[in-house]
């Protein structure tokens, strides 16, 4: 048994229960879901002019995000322990600025955990128009209806992962089978069929006639805009990170968990994506965003017979289902790192004697992604919640970025402790260029989110971002002096990692 192994006395409570398929799993159903399914069809609506630049925008977005899941890899090798992000850079960057770079990140995926928990009664609304239950379909579209079935979904993965990292696994690995089982219909579906096919079918069951459309002009602006929303689709990989207290054999597994998720769901979203625009013309799409929400299985029900689109749409809506305990793992780590090192209050650090999980910090988290459905349905539009998600990412895997900079100076001895890409030109690299290209998706991101015209102030999510940090901030400034009143080694504790 290694070092790392060890379950000492007075440790965190966690035990070291998560092997290389765990890790990926809870990686790939973090990226998986709305990313794909959702984000790039309904892109048409949310950055008007994108056209068939999707995939290339996709393509592009995916540069920074390699990057940034390099510079996470790094970091992981060094300090594997739960709430890696906030470790990362609190004892490579600043105290201050870790807690802003995973504040930023807890904040982003809480709201998106209840986005996406909003957003699957709709896939459950397409099964039921495929199997012509005409008024199940009606019912699952009221709003109180749509409301609640988002709720029960979320509070019962809080439950899964009260109930432990094992049983988190087993649940987690075999949905995550399905989902890809699954979503391969879509890939051959897409593939197997064409616009003309797509044609006959508007026609067959709607009596419309496909408008003919010409190529979208290229813009710069436009396409940028989109990148970085597409960029959202690739966020998720951290969630490996923070899962670093349960991590068996963390110095390999987890940046090779980190690299086994970047790869598959890449590969996955490019031939989903190019399958069903293969399949669907764009203008199409772009249409009927502005009418409704639209999905990729409802898309190529137009095509499909309805035993297959059925199960392709049972196959988003499991995607869908997997991002939640993922998620939800990843959020409430953060939170109990806070806790153990004192910077939020102690009780988030509770550990359940017998389950091993940090159950306050869970439930915590459950009430945050609650705030996340109510938000959505108020809003009327999910995209505030990812574009919410999308701000607080791009801050989190810059300062990442920055961490891999400051590490040697800051803290040397952690410095060491890199397994991963320890060339250090290489290291410097990687990071300037995640630097650059993260901070020009951030001012593109605020630019096109303060110039849009909406209803209210509260409907742009850069000033929502910058409240919440404002009032993380406070609890971060309020618990620190309590630390330091308490005689507390302020600079003992933010260069040495917590125990095991």
């Amino acid at each position: 048994m290694t070092e790392v192994d060890v379950q000492s006395p007075g440790n965190t409570g966690l035990r070291r229960e998560l092997g290389l398929g765990a890790l990926a799993a809870t990686g790939i159903c973090s990226m998986l879901g709305a990313s794909v399914y959702v984000v790039p069809f309904m892109i048409q609506r949310n950055v008007p002019g994108i056209g068939s630049w999707v995939l290339p925008a996709f393509l592009f977005a995916a540069l920074p995000a390699i990057l940034a899941a390099l510079a996470y890899a790094i970091l992981a090798s060094a300090m594997p322990r739960a709430g890696g992000s906030y470790l990362y850079a609190s004892r490579g960057l600043s105290p201050y600025l870790g807690f802003v770079a995973s504040f930023s990140q807890w904040f982003g995926l809480s709201i998106v955990i209840g986005v996406i928990a909003y957003i699957i009664v709709p896939f459950l609304r397409d099964i039921a128009l495929a199997l012509q239950w005409t008024d199940t379909a009606v019912l699952l579209d009221n709003g109180a209806v749509r409301v609640s079935l988002a709720l029960a979904m979320l509070w019962s993965f809080v439950g899964t992962n009260l109930l432990g990292s094992r049983f988190y696994a087993r649940t987690l690995i075999p949905l995550m089978l399905m989902m890809f089982s699954l979503g391969a219909i879509v890939v051959v579906a897409g593939f197997s069929h064409d616009s003309a096919d797509f044609a006959s079918g508007l026609l067959e069951r709607e009596g419309r006639v496909l408008a003919q459309g010409t190529d979208s002009a290229f813009d710069l602006r436009t396409f940028l805009a989109a990148a970085a929303i597409l960029f959202s689709s690739f966020i998720g990989f951290d969630s490996i990170a923070q899962a670093g207290g349960e991590a068996r054999n963390p110095g390999r597994n987890l940046p090779l968990a980190i690299g086994i998720a970047m790869l598959s769901v890449g590969s996955f979203y490019f031939l989903f994506t190019s399958a069903v625009y293969h399949t669907v013309p764009w203008q199409f799409v772009a249409d009927e965003s502005l009418q409704r929400d639209v999905t990729a299985p409802g898309l190529l029900g137009y095509v499909l017979p309805g035993a297959w689109a059925v199960a392709i749409i049972a196959g988003a809506a499991i995607a869908l289902l997997n991002d939640l305990p993922a998620m939800l793992l990843a959020v409430s780590r953060l939170m109990f790192a806070w806790a153990k090192d004192g910077i939020f209050p102690r009780a988030l650090g509770t550990v359940h004697p017998r389950r091993h999980t940090p159950q306050t910090a869970i439930i915590v988290s459950g009430v945050m992604a609650t705030m996340g459905i109510l938000g959505s349905h108020f809003a009327s539009d999910f995209f505030l919640g990812i574009d919410i998600m999308v701000t607080s990412m791009l801050v989190n895997f810059l300062l990442m970025c920055l961490t891999v900079i400051t590490l040697p100076r800051r803290n040397p001895e952690l410095a060491k402790r890199i397994t991963v890409l320890s060339h250090r030109p290489s290291q410097l690299v990687l990071a300037w260029l995640g630097i650059f290209l993260l901070a020009g998706f951030l001012i593109i991101h605020t630019s096109k989110d303060l110039s849009t015209e909406l209803s209210a102030w509260y409907f742009h999510s850069t000033p929502i971002w910058l409240i919440v940090m404002g009032i993380g901030s406070a609890i971060y400034f309020l618990e620190r002096r309590k630390l330091k009143e308490s005689g507390a080694d302020l600079k003992q504790l933010f260069e040495q990692l917590p125990p095991e």
